[in-house]
C-alpha cells in the first residue's frame, strides 16, 4: 500500500500503541475503513473506476476490492456500468457529501466576499478543507476573465506545494504541522528538501505578512496566495486561496495587492463567524 492510502491504518496503530509496541485497536473496524477507502478513490477527475484501478489507487488487494465494490453496489453507494465495466458513486454516497456541504455555514458566509475578490483580481478564489495530504475545495468562485484555472468544487490540491496548503500548515499547532510534514517527507523523499524549503518560506511569509505564496511551485504557470482561518470554536482549520495563471497574477501583485486583500477578506469572514 502507498503512504497516502494507509495513513488511516498507520494512525490507528500509532494511537493504539503502548510503550512503543504496536497493538491492535479493538475499536477500529478495518473492514469499514477499507470500504471508505474505496469510496475515497472516486474524484471529479476519476468518476469511473474499475476494480483494478481502485486497487491501484487504494493499495488494497484486488480480491478485497472486488468484495467491497460488490457490497457497496448492493447498498447503493456505488453503481456499476455493464457497458464500461466500471463503477461510479451512487446517490447515497453523493447525499453524504451534499449533507456535509450544506452543514458548512461558512460557505454561505464567505461566498459574497470570495466572489468580490475573484471579480476584482480576475482570478479564482477557493475555500479548502484538509483531507490527509490534500485540500478539497468546498467553495469556489471564479471571475469572468477569459482564462481561469480549471478547478471547481470538489477539486483536490496538495498541501505541500500550494499556497492554500502552506497556509493551512502555517495555521496548525507546531506538533500537528510536524506530524503532517513527516508524512509528506515519506511520500516525497526525493523532492523533500525542495518541498521543505517551500513550506519554510510559507511559514516565514505568514509570520511577516499574514499570507503564504506559491509562485509556479505547484504548477509552473500558476501563482497564488493563501490565508488560513482558525475557527474560535476549535473546529478544524480551513484555508482560502486566490490564484490564476502567472501571466494574470504576477508575484509583485500578489505580494502588494492580492495577498493583503485576501488577509482582509478572511478577517471579515472571521468577524461574520463570530457574530453567527
Amino acid at each position: 500500500m502507498t503512504t497516502g492510502s494507509t495513513e488511516w491504518l498507520t494512525r490507528a496503530r500509532e494511537a493504539s500503541s503502548h510503550a512503543g509496541t504496536p497493538t491492535r485497536d479493538r475499536q477500529f473496524v478495518e473492514s469499514l475503513a477499507r470500504g471508505l477507502e474505496v469510496l475515497r478513490a472516486f474524484a471529479p477527475n476519476h468518476a469511473l473506476l474499475g476494480n483494478q484501478e481502485i486497487a491501484r489507487a487504494t493499495g488494497l488487494p484486488k480480491p478485497t476490492v472486488s468484495r467491497l465494490t460488490y457490497t457497496l453496489t448492493k447498498l447503493g453507494y456505488l453503481t456499476y456500468s455493464d457497458r464500461l465495466g466500471k463503477y461510479q458513486l451512487g446517490a447515497p454516497a453523493l447525499a453524504l457529501g451534499y449533507a456535509v456541504l450544506s452543514n458548512m455555514g461558512i460557505r454561505q458566509l464567505a461566498r459574497p466576499s470570495m466572489q468580490e475578490l475573484a471579480d476584482y483580481s480576475g482570478a479564482s478564489v477557493a475555500l479548502g478543507s484538509r483531507d490527509r495530504l490534500s485540500l478539497i475545495y468546498i467553495e469556489y468562485c471564479r471571475s469572468n476573465a477569459a482564462v481561469t484555472l480549471r478547478l471547481d468544487l470538489g477539486s483536490r490540491v496538495p498541501i505541500a506545494t500550494t499556497s492554500m496548503g502552506r497556509a493551512l500548515l502555517a495555521g496548525l499547532p507546531a506538533n500537528e504541522r510536524a506530524h503532517l510534514m513527516e508524512f509528506i517527507a515519506k511520500r516525497e523523499p526525493e523532492r523533500w528538501r525542495q518541498i521543505r524549503a517551500g513550506i519554510e518560506r510559507g511559514l516565514d511569509d505568514y509570520a511577516r505578512r499574514g499570507f503564504t505564496m506559491s509562485i509556479g511551485e505547484w504548477k509552473a504557470d500558476v501563482n497564488a496566495v493563501g490565508v488560513p482561518l482558525i475557527p474560535a470554536d476549535g473546529s478544524p482549520i480551513i484555508a482560502f486561496n486566490c490564484g490564476a495563471p502567472s501571466f494574470q497574477l504576477s508575484k509583485d501583485r500578489l505580494e502588494n495587492d492580492i495577498g493583503p486583500r485576501l488577509v482582509n477578506m478572511v478577517r471579515s469572514v472571521e468577524v461574520l463567524l463570530g457574530h453567527q
